[in-house]
């Protein structure tokens, strides 16, 4: 990760700002005990799961220029410092284009996606994909190694039978049915870019990993239109671009229970974060929560944690771990994230402590 001076010396003195420490009833429990914070009440410009504030003001000199859309089935927002209004337009229409790209490329819902045709012709036959579907399969196969099958993008083959506006789950005999084709070593990637799926039942949904992918590949184009200071946010997934002017962005970690409130707030600078958290897509039924995120060894949504936030150089690794953390727990995620170099966690327990790996402390 990698932060500025003042980035740092607000980790060493501060630890972290927690928003409404005593108000909002949460407790501030590292891995190891003695942490303490200070609390602090900030504006912060509203996105999703990290909530990121402008240190200076939002159009410093006019140079700054924001731009919200709606891809991917929720709200992104790219805020750049531009030449120019042409040259913040032009960031802006290749961002969005970049998102409706991949998400006609790897969307399960869009029929002709080339991920939906994988869908469908897999299990029968050894399917060609271009090479940029190819090496995202790779890395998402690589986490799945890393954390013995937490993160699973065959999650699907159970995944598909939820509906969480309409409340809809799988009954026992479905789901018991249905998750015997959860597994990753059933997408077989094979020589010269060809994919086969081992079982019938296998279905892919890569939501864990694509919009992470998408927001760092966005920042890569802004970076080669000589863009240097810029934030990618789409959903739970931030990329910041540089430092803002000078000094670090600020990005915020939502309270998991309640839209208006934030857990933490972190300086940053070029690096990414994300979030997974059970609030984002969910239902509730007979007291019980029915969220997004499925553990791949049940099936059924994990109930330990609200919420994990990951930090690191990487939107699209940033991603993938915040939902493997999330399946694992608290004791098993937070082993994992020790053992991966340059990237640390925020955990929110179903008590509502916080916990940070130790690079945050």
């Amino acid at each position: 990760m990698n932060l500025s001076a003042s980035a740092l010396r607000c980790f060493s003195l501060l630890g972290f700002s927690l928003l409404g420490f005593s108000l909002l009833g949460f407790s501030l429990l590292g891995f190891c005990a003695g942490n303490a914070a200070t609390a602090a009440t900030v504006p912060f410009v509203a996105t999703q799961a990290a909530q990121v504030q402008a240190v200076t003001s939002q159009k410093a000199a006019g140079n700054w220029f924001q731009y919200g859309f709606k891809p991917m089935g929720t709200q992104a927002y790219v805020e750049v410092y531009a030449a120019d209004e042409q040259q913040a337009q032009q960031a802006f229409a290749k961002v969005e284009a970049e998102f409706s790209r991949v998400n006609a490329l790897m969307s399960p819902w869009v029929e002709q996606s080339e991920l939906s045709l994988l869908n469908r012709d897999a299990a029968k036959h050894p399917v060609t994909v271009s090479s940029e579907m190819y090496q995202l399969l790779k890395r998402a196969a690589a986490v799945s190694e890393l954390s013995q099958g937490a993160f699973d993008v065959t999650f699907a083959s159970v995944g598909f039978q939820f509906d969480y506006r309409e409340h809809k789950k799988p009954d026992a005999n479905t789901l018991a049915s249905q998750k015997q084709w959860i597994n990753y070593r059933y997408v077989e990637l094979l020589p010269n870019n060809q994919v086969h799926y081992a079982k019938p039942g296998v279905k892919v949904d890569l939501g864990g990993i694509a919009k992470g992918y998408t927001v760092e590949r966005s920042v890569q184009i802004l970076a080669n239109m000589g863009i240097r200071h810029a934030l990618v946010s789409a959903g739970g997934d931030t990329r910041l671009l540089g430092d803002k002017l000078g000094q670090p962005w600020l990005v915020a970690i939502k309270h998991p229970r309640q839209e208006d409130r934030y857990a933490a707030q972190l300086p940053m600078v070029d690096s990414a974060i994300s979030t997974s958290g059970d609030y984002e897509r969910y239902f509730i039924e007979d007291g019980r929560r029915y969220h997004h995120i499925l553990d791949p060894k049940t099936g059924e949504s994990p109930g330990e944690l609200m919420s994990v936030s990951v930090i690191g150089a990487d939107a699209t690794q940033t991603d993938a771990l915040s939902t493997t953390l999330f399946v694992l727990g608290l004791e098993r995620g937070m082993a994992l994230i020790e053992q991966i170099p340059g990237y640390e966690a925020v955990f929110i327990n179903k008590d509502r402590k916080l916990f940070f790996s130790s690079g945050l402390q």
